[in-house]
């Protein structure tokens, strides 16, 4: 598929979750080691189910990918979309994503990963998040998230 034809494909609408816990009011954010469709450390995503609104979608793939309850859900004026670099069986029409950047602010505690999903899980720092975040979407994300940490002294 030329990557014209790539752009009139389909779009999956979909979420990014930046999860952080406050450890003396310093974030510490919680990357997760990819090993389904591609290797490499992100933080929760996914896709938005039919009639569901982004909120709910946020609470679900949190639960579903890494079993943590929100203690604070905020959406950030941030979106964008993406190319899949190839195709996937369970995603049969669409090209890409768009995503809505939601922070969740939770508990440090034990992530319950969804195995088929992700291999392993961190809580980083800032500055070491950014350095295993693989993708520059993810890394201005996470930028934007750890800005408005800063300026809300939370």
């Amino acid at each position: 598929m030329t990557f014209k034809n790539q752009i009139k494909s389909k779009l999956r609408k979909g979420i990014f979750i930046l999860v952080y816990y406050l450890e003396n009011k310093i974030p510490k954010y919680l990357i997760l080691k990819r090993k389904l469709h591609w290797k490499g450390f992100e933080f929760p995503k996914g896709g938005i189910e039919k009639n569901e609104r982004y909120i709910d979608a946020v609470k679900r793939e949190l639960k579903e990918e890494t079993g943590l309850i929100p203690l604070k859900i905020k959406s950030h004026n941030f979106k964008g979309k993406y190319l899949y670099k190839k195709k996937f069986l369970d995603r049969t029409g669409f090209a890409g994503q768009t995503f809505v950047l939601f922070s969740v602010q939770t508990k440090n505690s034990k992530v319950f990963l969804d195995k088929r999903e992700h291999s392993n899980y961190h809580w980083l720092s800032y500055e070491q998040a950014q350095k295993k975040l693989a993708h520059q979407n993810q890394k201005k994300s996470l930028s934007i998230v750890d800005d408005w940490l800063m300026k809300n002294d939370n």
